[in-house]
């Protein structure tokens, strides 16, 4: 049939290459900072840091300056203004708009058509083989892969006359689809890239409750909302009653711990499957390739050179980022990328840790500005999302999404403590017993982390998390007034201040009181 002998042709391509990349990382790494480098030496960086002089890995990391979004915004701005062979050759018709989570402007990130066919697409089909080679009796082609994405617009900074356009990397990926792949997934174009979320939602759940659904491809968060919907839709108990053939959710953006228990009960159906893809709007960097493990593998040969900035410098004006080579086990990095769209020793803000060198698989543990460190007990999103995980089992609660930040010591009492406090969304069908919520998240942060324990023993120095239940919908109402509802944008887990808490807490007693 044809969609087995689609998924062969394309296991053929991607599995022998992954197979590869396992069995000779470095040297495939090797061959990518190469080709990078000849490919650029002609623009007006690799003019000015000698590229066309064949560097070695060792010279390139001398030669080049490691740098942040901000500090590359020089050149990047002239990038999006049209200047030619700038950062990379030719003049880039895309840009993979980010809000970030390092600040609150939005990032403008070139998607060269190298990017968009070596690394994003690359990795797209590398997952589908994988998918179709673990599940082959699901016939996962057969049926439609329902994605979920955001939108598109011109280039703010687009010079006269100039058709660039900017969007989430999401839009920027589905509207050039190759048609093979456009045929594969719902819903079409014309919903997918709606500029207005709630009306998105809405006529999307219209159009897909009576397709064939057997892929589910997006961030949990979103993806929740929507199946929802159809269930209210449909009138049914939950989407199994929809979508009989449902058996996979590809996922990322967020890690999928704390969503777990809310989409079993979502899709109650012990034959459905999750596999967890690592990308953003600078590159698709690692994908799931084992479906027993969580781990996953880094992709090594999607355009995209890896080194990694190890925690003690990630304040430092002057990083020094180790190569793939000399990474350790189950050490916090932040991820260096240089890149086929022209970012140069960039710092993603993404930290992870290794926990294969053989080969190089990572987890994500956060971002190198989302942690608590507050008090010294250098809490990681990692860590938080693992709690959140085993106290949602323990108390058999659903949690779709969570804030943390300090309790700061009251300057006029010699008693106070630190601590923590949390803004916590569970789903709908009830709040969970605080106390207890709170007991097990507490234990597992000091069972995960020796500097948390420490501060929390006999609470000398931090006090019990303090925890709210806000309102079903608070954290889609904060994001919405941020301009941020839908898309990629994303909730920070953690943060050393208190300002998204406070405004998620602020949008809660307003829901409250309506």
């Amino acid at each position: 049939m044809l969609d087995q002998l689609l998924a062969r042709a394309v296991q053929w391509a991607s599995l022998s290459r992954l197979a590869r990349l396992r069995e000779r990382p470095l040297e495939v790494q090797a061959q990518v900072l190469r080709h990078l480098l000849a490919r650029a030496q002609g623009t007006e960086w690799g003019r000015r840091y000698g590229y066309k002089e064949h560097l070695t890995p060792a010279e390139f990391g001398r030669r080049v300056p490691t740098g942040t979004y901000e500090q590359l915004y020089p050149e990047l701005e002239k990038v999006m203004r049209g200047q030619p062979d700038v950062l990379w050759p030719g003049r880039p018709q895309w840009f993979a708009k980010s809000s970030g989570t390092t600040n609150a402007r939005s990032k403008y990130i070139p998607v060269t058509a190298e990017a968009l066919h070596e690394c994003h697409y690359r990795a797209g089909r590398d997952m589908l083989a994988l998918a179709t080679h673990f599940y082959p009796q699901e016939r996962l082609l057969t049926g439609k892969t329902l994605s979920l994405g955001g939108t598109h617009t011109p280039n703010p900074l687009r010079p006269p006359g100039a058709t660039s356009r900017a969007g989430d990397v999401s839009a920027v990926i589905m509207q050039q689809l190759p048609w093979w792949a456009e045929q594969m997934r719902t819903p079409p174009l014309a919903l997918a890239l709606l500029d207005e979320w709630e009306e998105k939602i809405e006529r999307i759940a219209v159009h897909v409750l009576h397709q064939d659904v057997r892929t589910l491809a997006g961030v949990p968060t979103w993806m929740v909302v929507l199946l929802r919907r159809v269930v209210a839709l449909a009138g049914v108990p939950d989407i199994t009653h929809v979508w009989p053939h449902l058996r996979l959710f590809l996922h990322g953006a967020v890690a999928f711990g704390p969503y777990r228990e809310l989409f079993r009960r979502l899709i109650p159906d012990a034959r459905m499957r999750y596999l967890e893809i690592y990308s953003a709007s600078e590159g698709y960097f690692a994908l799931q390739d084992q479906p027993e493990s969580e781990d996953l593998l880094l992709l090594l040969d999607h355009g995209i050179y890896y080194e990694f900035l190890p925690a003690d410098q990630w304040a430092s004006p002057t990083p020094h980022p180790v190569p793939l080579a000399e990474v350790e086990l189950h050490r916090p990095y932040a991820l260096v990328i240089s890149t086929n769209a022209g970012l140069w020793r960039y710092v993603v803000g993404d930290t992870v840790r290794f926990t294969s060198l053989g080969p190089y698989r990572v987890r994500i543990t956060g971002r190198t500005k989302h942690f608590l460190n507050a008090f010294g007990e250098e809490v990681m999103i990692e860590n938080a999302e693992a709690a959140v995980a085993a106290a949602s089992q323990a108390t058999g609660a659903a949690v779709r999404n969570f804030t943390a930040a300090p309790v700061w010591f009251a300057v006029d009492s010699a008693t106070s403590r630190g601590g923590h406090e949390w803004a916590i969304e569970f789903e709908t069908a009830g709040t969970p017993d605080l106390d207890a919520f709170a007991a097990v998240l507490d234990a597992t942060l000091c069972e995960l982390n020796s500097d948390y324990a420490a501060k929390r023993h006999r609470s000398l120095a931090l006090a019990p998390p303090r925890l709210h239940a806000v309102p079903a919908g608070t954290f889609e109402a904060w994001l919405s007034s941020q301009g941020k509802l839908g898309g990629q944008h994303k909730v920070p887990r953690l943060l050393n201040s208190r300002d998204v808490l406070e405004a998620v807490l602020h949008a809660a007693s307003r829901l409250g009181r309506n």
